[in-house]
């Protein structure tokens, strides 16, 4: 196999970055994308030279005005899209958000409409299947010091 052969097989994931965060009754943080007909996590792509944690950070000081302290890689989710090719998406723990930080929130205008608190009980109502499967794996990775591995948005682990 030559070198260009080999290169056209090989994968070229885009990444993406995100944050868990929870106020004191551990409802999660959801924002709303003007762009989307669903509700998400703060995050977003990974820029070039960017590790994903520092991906994540950069993300959340863009679209919520605030820089609280990120925590453990909590899920990696390989997740195929015909549409954009591969990804590979973290989840990171953005812990507990207190008053002083949401008080500081201020969304990205361009990006953002709102976003709120909510039971993790809500959250399959709120977004798309797959993303509630990645936060649910994120809450329970979150209570048990694991980190979850999935392949859209699905456990392969026993």
């Amino acid at each position: 196999m030559t070198d260009n052969e080999h290169e056209t097989k090989m994968a070229r994931p885009r990444m993406a970055a995100g944050a868990l965060f929870f106020d004191a009754s551990d409802r999660l943080l959801l924002v709303e994308p003007s762009y989307k007909d669903y509700q998400d996590i703060p995050g977003g792509y990974v820029e070039q030279g960017e590790s994903t944690r520092e991906a994540c950070v950069r993300e959340v000081r863009e679209e919520l005005g605030i820089e609280p302290s990120i925590g453990r890689r909590l899920v990696v989710d390989w997740a195929p899209n015909p549409g954009e090719g591969d990804k590979v998406l973290y989840l990171f723990d953005g812990g507990r958000l207190h008053t002083d930080h949401c008080q500081r929130i201020v969304l990205q205008a361009e990006e953002l409409r709102g976003y709120d608190f909510h039971s993790a009980e809500l959250i399959p109502d709120l977004t798309i299947p797959r993303l509630s499967r990645r936060i649910t794996a994120g809450i329970q990775a979150r209570m048990t010091g694991l980190t979850a591995y999935l392949e859209n948005g699905v456990s392969l682990e026993t």
